[in-house]
């Protein structure tokens, strides 16, 4: 049986840039079982303090908005210009299996090849949205291993945005023209969240289309609230299939970490990022532990067979079980 490796070598192997162990450090992280968490743990404080260099951004839309493939080109643009990027692709799950069914690598095969990128699937295991439970730690491995740019991939359904949006320093919005999305993209309020807006297949016939939706997009972010006083929502047209206007945006991206951090706001928003993520974890946790209790266990079945009968309240059936888990 092949020896796996300790903490000091999975730390080692991350720190020269090992793809290899940069994958089985993530695998590490990403195990549920108890073992595996204390040297994960142990693995994040070791390479905490080789942390927090890297830009962060996360990347979401609507299905059919060409998100891997605008990746794919953006990163391709990073890595030719000598920029380390990963990219954490997040998966909606198997209801059935827990497993990824995306298969983000067959999605980006040209920049999953590039010796300057390192590109991983992560299932969500059920995370609300799609939103992998340890996907803020596995950016800290990839900065660690000395990725300069973090692009996180999310599902797009409408859920996990805010989660995401919560654990990066840039939040980018790609939408569609002349699908119905405009509407759909204010009513969902992700544009409140959004960092820049990017109208993409701003290509062949579609190109008038996304010029047209560009300006109903920066009317509607006209309307809303600023993010920060010191920076306005761009909104930009784009086609990741053609690498028209990526380099563009990406530009507009870096003077988004300049005008923050002259205006001293990047570590306090990190910070706040830091805190929040606790007290993700810590309801993550709760509800894991409540879900092992024996005796919550032994009584779930009989109390949601009342709740579903309409002879107990929700409510109730929750002031029920909470007595059995604290005794």
């Amino acid at each position: 049986m092949r020896r796996r490796p300790s903490v000091d070598e999975l730390a080692e192997g991350v720190r020269a840039g090992s793809r290899a162990a940069l994958g089985r450090a993530i695998t590490l992280i990403e195990s549920r079982r108890a073992d595996d968490q204390h040297s994960a743990r142990a693995l994040l404080e070791r390479l905490l303090p080789h942390t927090g260099a890297a830009l962060r951004v996360g990347i979401t839309g609507v299905p059919g908005v060409g998100k891997s493939t605008f990746i794919e080109t953006l990163g391709r643009q990073l890595t030719g210009a000598g920029t380390r990027v990963a990219v954490l692709a997040v998966d909606p799950s198997s209801t059935r299996s827990g497993g990824s069914i995306l298969g983000d690598k067959t999605r980006m095969q040209e920049l999953a090849r590039d010796p300057l990128a390192f590109v991983r699937p992560s299932p969500s295991r059920g995370s609300l949205g799609g939103v992998a439970r340890r996907t803020r730690e596995v950016m800290l491995l990839c900065e660690a291993a000395g990725y300069e740019v973090v692009l996180v991939e999310t599902v797009g359904v409408g859920q996990s945005e805010t989660m995401v949006a919560g654990m990066v320093d840039f939040f980018l919005v790609l939408m569609l023209a002349g699908a119905g999305d405009e509407l759909q993209g204010i009513k969902r309020g992700i544009l409140e969240l959004a960092d820049m807006v990017a109208v993409n297949k701003a290509d062949g016939d579609n190109e008038q289309k996304a010029r047209r939706a560009r300006v109903e997009y920066a009317r509607a972010l006209h309307l809303m609230p600023q993010k920060s006083p010191h920076w306005t929502v761009p909104v930009h047209t784009c086609s990741g299939l053609e690498g028209v206007g990526v380099a563009e945006l990406w530009a507009q991206v870096e003077g988004f970490r300049e005008a923050l951090s002259a205006a001293g706001e990047w570590e306090p928003r990190r910070a706040e990022q830091r805190v929040q993520a606790m007290w993700r974890s810590i309801e993550w946790g709760v509800v894991e532990r409540f879900r092992e209790h024996a005796g919550v266990r032994g009584a779930i079945g009989a109390i949601e067979a009342r709740v579903r009968a309409g002879s107990l309240t929700p409510d109730h059936g929750v002031s029920e079980l909470l007595r059995v888990f604290l005794g």
